[in-house]
């Protein structure tokens, strides 16, 4: 199948360090119930993502957009599941082996090299995130605090708004970054999910007051020119495939782990959906790139914009620890190190402050490394070791996924990349 006996035990050895999976609250306890599971796969998806579909859906039409959305749910819902029986057929066939995560499956199916990609794509991808996050802190504080029609582009002490409060947040960050477990972190967690639902809900509904008042000239479908942009926003809003081996490691009753996972993503799917539709139909072709500055600067428009950048700020340190715990066990040996967490921070810090758009970089994560971990690298595993029992068409499948992905990542990436250069020239 693409691996052996001596491999997996060295699998099992490595398994021993710490990994990209770690619980947020520490050792697991208990297993959890289907509604606590459900929940967990909410948490674990929904983030930043969904900000920047009013906006794509202005760039591709709204039944473009809608498609392309539903159907990169399906297929993550499909390459999830190809995780989770990929895992279980290995286990099965190792007795010794022990796969906890996604990076556990790569050794285990192509040894070093699968646990390198892994890894690779792990960090582009997590710090990707990290990169938004602070985009979007950025521009909302200047959104809020720092622009007037009058001076449209003000400085501070000779800098941009953006860059100062970028910088602004870099000692703070470095803070919150050292912190060497999660387990101190968890309440920002919490605390970070219900924020951003409740300022979820008070944008649909003041989509919905705006549309019934303005009713704005809409597109249905854009050209094939923004198909590649608005597949990487999509691909980047369902951002959670690593934590679907320990979701399903922590369900109580394993059987139904498949069922439950695809009512949260249809779910989700659909709450996307909604939030993307309406923030369009709200604003036409006025829809920013940052759905939540179409709202003005009221009082409740700037309690919603301060609460996500809250939740952002406190979520960085959250989506950085995988990052951490990866290059900790490639060069620390596994240990805690301050000054390696440190120097993520700011290099994180300065690919922020060059990329001017918040969806445009959401575009060129979604495109580039989360289309090779969400589709690539699963239709890889399972096409590995499910080589000798796929019938032809999961064959044809597994393989039209790794080629028509690869594709649209290359492809996507210099789209993306194209874009935000043209915008900084």
């Amino acid at each position: 199948m693409g691996f052996n006996k001596d491999e997996a035990s060295s699998s099992s050895h490595v398994l021993s360090i710490p990994r990209e999976d770690t619980p947020l609250l520490g050792k697991i306890q208990h297993l959890s119930s289907p509604s606590k599971t459900f929940a967990n796969v909410f948490i674990a998806i929904v983030g930043a993502g969904v900000l920047g579909l009013p906006y794509t859906f202005k760039r591709t039409g709204w039944v473009m957009g809608s498609i392309m959305l539903f159907s990169v749910a399906f297929l993550t819902y499909y390459c999830m599941m190809l995780l989770v029986y990929s895992r279980r057929k290995v286990e099965s066939h190792i007795k010794a082996a022990k796969i906890s995560s996604f990076g556990d499956l790569g050794f285990a199916v192509c040894g070093p090299v699968g646990r390198l990609s892994v890894d690779l794509m792990i960090i582009l991808s997590q710090a990707g995130f990290c990169v938004s996050y602070l985009i979007f802190v950025a521009n909302t504080l200047a959104y809020l605090f720092s622009y007037s029609i009058a001076k449209p582009d003000p400085k501070i002490l000779g800098f941009s708004p953006k860059a100062m409060y970028i910088w602004g947040c870099f000692p703070f960050q470095l803070g919150l970054n050292s912190v060497p477990t999660l387990t101190l972190l968890a309440p920002l967690s919490i605390f970070a999910d219900i924020v951003e639902l409740g300022a979820m809900g008070v944008v649909m509904v003041e989509d919905v007051m705006i549309y019934l008042q303005n009713r704005p000239v809409l597109e249905m479908f854009g050209g094939f020119n923004v198909f590649f942009y608005g597949l990487g926003v999509a691909v980047y809003a369902f951002e959670g495939i690593g934590m679907v081996l320990p979701l399903e490691s922590e369900t109580r009753d394993k059987d139904k782990f498949g069922k439950i996972l695809g009512l949260a993503m249809g779910f989700i799917s659909l709450l996307f959906g909604a939030f993307g539709v309406l923030g369009y139909f709200a604003f036409g072709e006025d829809t920013k790139d940052i759905i939540t500055t179409n709202l003005g600067q009221g009082l409740l428009s700037t309690f919603v914009q301060l609460g996500l950048c809250i939740n952002l700020f406190f979520t960085f340190p959250l989506m950085m620890n995988p990052v951490y715990e990866v290059m900790e066990r490639r060069f620390w040996e596994g240990r805690y190190c301050v000054w390696l967490r440190w120097l993520m921070v700011l290099a994180v810090t300065f690919v922020a402050l060059a990329v001017p758009n918040f969806a445009d970089f959401l575009s060129l994560v979604g495109s580039s490394v989360c289309i090779v971990l969400g589709f690539v690298l699963p239709s890889l595993f399972h096409l590995i070791v499910f080589k000798d029992e796929l019938r032809w068409h999961g064959f044809v499948f597994d393989a039209a996924l790794i080629v028509m992905g690869t594709i649209f990542a290359v492809y996507g990436t210099y789209s993306s990349l194209m874009e935000i250069l043209a915008k900084k020239a």
